[in-house]
């Protein structure tokens, strides 16, 4: 049987450090100081609560800053959750009091818990109850509906979330028809943004309507809130062929002493996201048995809009791939098919897609093109879009009609349909001035003709 929790002997603290792996001694001093501390607390009350929590965040703010304090308490959240899993306690108290504020992130509770009156912060952090409004179970039949179909109608359930909480927080609109709801939201906030949003939402549930009543006309949608919020949205920014050997050149030299194999890794993924146009969850998820080194393709399974596409690549990129296994072979990587191209010592050995995106951010930084603070700039997405407007240029000057590759380019970058692909093309001086030559040399003769017969 499981032995219960606080333990006299204290050994489950001591087998948990024992299981971190934690590479520095002062690393494993910190977490034992903690822990113990935490326990010495838990064992002066009957049950592990609310009241425990707070005890050892009174007692230890008297010898630890607020921010190191905050921060100390990923460890007790991490413990917690390892003494459920063992069977030694039944429930998290920070599990619980999330469950109970209906969020996912177990700050917030520690950082109300750590203010001056933590029950009305805990009250304030309160959220309410997913599809409780009077229009809530209907919403929710919708979205289990659609997900039961195939689809997997991720952003519309978020939206209609927003609108349900709303209508939760005023519980007088309940008896005012749709119409009304929906313009009591819209008037909450009058940015363009949210007039977008709130015409998605017209239109979500007009088909929700539908669905029910199949006899209702069917809504006629307004563009007009789509093409205003548009016009705010930040462009992409091209990168040059210079600015992608720049980055190139950087990853290579990326600093990295504990973790030999990074800067490779950086480098490659550099590549696979400026020549092949992959997208950072595609990175994050190309395994070892994706790459066909022989036939100098990689295989990209399974991504948006449920898509599975084998990518033929370069005869550089393909060289540069192979120097890439070799060094993560001999860095001791796995050697398994099912093991993550881009491969690590911590965790699973993959890296995940945020990890993906601070690393190539932080390239883009090293070299110049984005400021060393805050998310104004260039993005690691702005690759996908180069990589499209630099491939149009190309067939410009090689004499190609870029019309005409249009649908295979969308295959390769996994689009539905061309009119996806359509949003990467950023008009440029460059595009601009091979489009204007090539409608020179081809539709101006035309024009000359038509005047002559005219004539």
């Amino acid at each position: 049987m499981t032995a219960r929790w606080p333990d006299p002997d204290r050994a489950n603290i001591g087998r948990y450090v024992a299981s971190l792996d934690l590479r520095s001694m002062k690393s494993r001093t910190c977490y034992r100081q903690v822990l113990h501390g935490f326990q010495d607390v838990a064992e002066r009350y009957e049950a592990l609560g609310q009241e425990v929590l707070l005890a050892w965040l009174r007692e230890s703010a008297i010898r630890r800053a607020a921010s190191t304090l905050l921060h100390r308490t990923r460890i007790i959240d991490r413990f917690l959750e390892r003494l459920v899993e063992l069977g030694a306690i039944e429930r998290s108290p920070v599990a619980a009091l999330r469950d109970e504020c209906n969020i996912k992130q177990c700050m917030p509770i520690w950082r109300a818990l750590a203010s001056r009156d933590p029950e009305k912060a805990l009250a304030e952090l309160r959220q309410p109850r997913p599809f409780g409004s009077v229009l809530g179970e209907m919403m929710a039949g919708h979205v289990a509906m659609m997900r039961r179909r195939g689809y997997k109608y991720t952003s519309q359930p978020l939206l209609l979330l927003r609108f349900d909480r709303f209508l939760q927080l005023h519980p007088g609109l309940e008896t005012e028809p749709l119409s009304a709801m929906i313009d009591r939201w819209a008037a909450t906030n009058g940015t363009r943004h949210h007039a977008e949003e709130c015409e998605k939402l017209k239109r979500v549930l007009a088909k929700i309507l539908r669905h029910r009543d199949p006899s209702m006309p069917e809504r006629r949608p307004d563009p007009r809130p789509r093409k205003q919020a548009a016009r705010q949205w930040r462009k992409p920014h091209i990168y040059s062929p210079a600015d992608v050997r720049r980055m190139l050149d950087v990853a290579r030299a990326y600093p990295s002493p504990r973790v030999p194999l990074r800067p490779l890794s950086m480098y490659t993924m550099l590549l696979l996201a400026y020549c092949a146009g992959l997208r950072r969850g595609e990175l994050a998820g190309l395994d070892l048995g994706d790459v066909d080194l022989q036939d100098g393709t990689i295989t990209i399974r399974q991504t948006k809009f449920f898509k599975t596409r084998i990518l033929p690549l370069p005869d550089s990129v393909v060289v540069e791939l192979r120097a890439y296994i070799d060094a993560r072979r001999r860095a001791g990587g796995s050697q398994d098919a099912r093991s993550g191209l881009f491969w690590h010592e911590r965790g699973d050995g993959h890296y995940t897609p945020e990890m993906i995106t601070w690393l190539l951010a932080d390239v883009i930084r090293r070299a110049g093109l984005k400021p060393l603070r805050g998310k104004t700039g260039p993005r690691v997405h702005d690759l996908r879009h180069s990589m499209v407007v630099n491939r149009i240029l190309e067939w410009y000057r090689t004499g190609i009609n870029p019309q005409d590759r249009l649908p295979f380019l969308a295959t390769y970058l996994g689009h539905r349909d061309i009119n996806s692909t359509l949003v990467y093309i950023t008009v440029t001086q460059d595009l601009m001035h091979y489009a204007n030559e090539r409608f020179r040399a081809v539709g101006a003769p035309c024009l000359n003709l038509r005047q002559e017969v005219g004539s």
